[in-house]
């Protein structure tokens, strides 16, 4: 359950966002003002503000400025009747997670509600701007693992840190892209500068556009020149509209251009990074990338591996996001035991870095006694279990979670299955070397004997 406080000026809409939001489990306060608004939130600062741009008493941006100054690990929404570009560019600037125009469906909010809630707990209590959500959020220079591909990404880094050339990271959702970017940003020259992450997948083109290469009016700084100095990972490139995809093209041409004649523009100078879930070559292939782009921003190529091909990875990243947690909560970090951590490791993890992260933080909030059993995981991740038979040296897959009934009709027909190969189809040999009677084995099988049949028919 998330603090949220939501601040509109029209009664019945607030009363439906609170409403709405009550209905996911949130703890709401709702004020009309944007006065009342700043008092409630310095009295108990929400994880999550949701503010109407146009409110009675003055701009939401005043609101949102003054929460990203003295409270900036809450979440921002941002609501509005007028669907300005600038302002929303603005918001985002000022740490704005997402924006809805109104009228809105409550399906739309409370699924924005949930991203924004996601996107605070991933970054451990810390502002998101500009769209910025990890998938992993640490600090530290280096990337975590021990298996011989992550060391080959971390030597890699180590070679192109000291360039600028453009980098693509290509990978499964969840595998940590984003982790690869933040530790080749912490490893290069622009290491103090400014790291900013955009998701090309989370904003309309026309907003997409003007956050890129900015609005008609000029107001709002585009975010390379926010980045500038430092590093912009552009997510998800491969739904970037096509019309965009010749101006970032074009952009790029002149970044390098003008950087090779020493004409490069402050609100140039950035090491520009972009990751895709699906390989970039099959969407050119496809016609729904450029190939002239795809070649700007593939100068240096990195395979990001998802997590079921690296499983000595899997240990270090649990204890790691289990440190993170406790640090974030305060309290001792939980020790695995070896039969959970076995489940941890066959697991297939189809949500990659991220269903681990997401498996741990459930873990922690089930453990007891300063440990997590397999009982603490989450169900899909417990669901099977290896058993080593030690008289026949045979492993079983124990699918635990399940009914012991349903368990045992199907070992039992797994079993007759088994029997019947051996006596070649043979239901009668099967049925006396098992020791029951024909009708029996019919009925564990699931058939019916031929008199059965006829009297059915």
């Amino acid at each position: 359950m998330a603090k949220i406080l939501v601040i509109d000026d029209e009664a019945p809409i607030l009363s439906l966002m609170g409403k709405s939001c009550r209905m996911q489990g949130h703890q709401v306060s709702e004020v009309l003002t944007g006065r009342d608004g700043i008092i409630a939130l310095d009295a108990d600062t929400p994880d999550l503000m949701i503010v109407d741009l146009k409110l009675s008493d003055m701009d939401g941006l005043e609101v949102i400025q003054y929460g990203n100054e003295h409270h900036p690990s809450v979440q921002v929404i941002m609501v509005t009747g007028n669907a300005s570009i600038e302002s929303a560019v603005e918001a985002m600037r000022l740490g704005a997670f997402d924006y809805l125009t109104k009228p809105f469906e409550l399906g739309d909010l409370q699924k924005t509600v949930e991203l924004a809630l996601q996107a605070r707990r991933a970054a451990g209590g810390a502002s998101a701007e500009g769209f910025q959500m990890a998938v992993i959020t640490q600090p530290s220079v280096t990337m975590i693992g021990e298996s011989p591909k992550i060391r080959e990404i971390q030597r890699i880094i180590e070679k192109i840190a000291g360039s600028d050339s453009p980098v693509l990271l290509e990978g499964e959702f969840g595998s940590g892209k984003q982790m690869v970017a933040r530790s080749l940003h912490n490893a290069s020259r622009r290491a103090s500068g400014p790291f900013k992450v955009l998701q090309c997948s989370a904003l309309p083109e026309d907003l997409l556009e003007a956050e890129l290469f900015g609005s008609a009016t000029g107001k709002a700084e585009t975010l390379f020149a926010r980045a500038a100095g430092g590093t912009v990972l552009l997510e998800e490139i491969q739904v970037l509209p096509m019309r965009l995809q010749s101006k970032l093209e074009a952009f790029i041409e002149e970044i390098a251009v003008r950087r090779a004649s020493g004409d490069l523009p402050r609100k140039m100078d950035v090491r520009i990074l972009a990751s895709s879930a699906k390989p970039l070559q099959d969407c050119v292939n496809a016609g729904t990338f450029r190939e002239d782009l795809y070649y700007k921003i593939s100068v240096i190529p990195i395979e990001v591996p998802p997590l079921r091909s690296r499983v000595e990875d899997i240990g270090v990243l649990a204890e790691h996001f289990l440190a993170r947690h406790a640090e974030r909560t305060g309290s001792p970090v939980p020790e695995i035991d070896k039969y959970a951590k076995r489940l941890l490791e066959s697991y297939n993890w189809p949500g990659n870095v991220g269903e681990l992260q997401n498996a741990m933080e459930r873990a922690c909030a089930f453990a007891e006694g300063g440990r997590i059993r397999p009982i603490d995981l989450p169900p899909k991740v417990a669901q099977k279990v290896e058993i080593t038979d030690e008289d026949e040296k045979t492993t079983h897959h124990l699918p635990i979670g399940a009914g012991l009934s349903d368990f045992i009709r199907k070992q039992e027909k797994l079993f007759i299955r088994e029997t019947l190969k051996y006596n070649g189809g043979s239901r009668e040999k099967t049925a006396s070397m098992l020791g029951v009677s024909i009708a029996t084995l019919y009925r564990k099988m699931g058939l019916k004997l031929e008199k059965d049949r006829m009297m059915s028919n």
